[in-house]
């Protein structure tokens, strides 16, 4: 595994306690879960996946109940760890028996591209988080929520450039293939965290 992916993971793991406490906890039993679910379905409706958004959170349900800021909150989580997943599936292809050199290059690309936007994910998260703090004043409170917006972006650009790399029939394959059934999923995945991030910020603004 190449340093920085190492350290992407590195940084994940340190971070995925906090999550665990905060946005991606086992559910625990709640008195109204039709409640939570409910408010999931009708989030989602501002996402263009909006099955693949509800089943990503549903799970999550009783952590998030009615809460915007934690169901934003979870659903860069769930996105950061499908991106580190696949980025470290992408990785490994590198050594895949076989792999011919152009196709080589495109994984090394694609994995940077995804690392990248690993990055901005986890910065998103950070920031995110204080947000959500006490004592913020409104400039302040906007202007991360921008740089939210900002980054998560940038993030769904890093993946979608990642299959560039792959174009022509000539990259046509099986490790063309797997890629891209990866790499669309967590774009699709990353598109729906944006417009929940957008739909918090807009509610905030306004």
């Amino acid at each position: 595994m190449e340093p920085k992916l190492t350290h992407l993971c590195y940084c994940l793991l340190l971070f995925l306690p906090l999550l665990s406490q905060s946005t991606i906890a086992k559910p625990s039993s709640s008195p109204n879960p039709s409640n939570s679910i409910n408010f999931i379905v009708s989030s989602c409706r501002v996402t263009r996946y909006q099955t693949l958004c509800v089943k990503c959170l549903a799970t999550f349900a009783n952590k998030i109940r009615r809460n915007e800021n934690r169901l934003t909150q979870t659903a860069l989580a769930v996105t950061l760890v499908r991106v580190q997943s696949t980025t470290v599936y992408v990785a490994k292809l590198t050594k895949a028996r076989r792999i011919k050199r152009r196709e080589y290059l495109a994984v090394k690309d694609c994995v940077e591209n995804l690392g990248d936007g690993l990055e901005m994910l986890a910065q998103s998260m950070r920031e995110l988080r204080q947000v959500g703090g006490s004592g913020r004043d409104r400039d302040e409170f906007l202007w991360r929520l921008s740089n939210v917006e900002t980054w998560v972006s940038a993030a769904l650009t890093d993946e979608t450039t990642c299959l560039d790399g792959f174009d022509g029939k000539v990259m046509d394959g099986v490790v063309k293939s797997a890629i891209r059934r990866r790499v669309v999923h967590v774009a699709r995945v990353t598109s729906n965290a944006l417009a929940l991030v957008n739909r918090f910020a807009a509610r905030h603004k306004s």
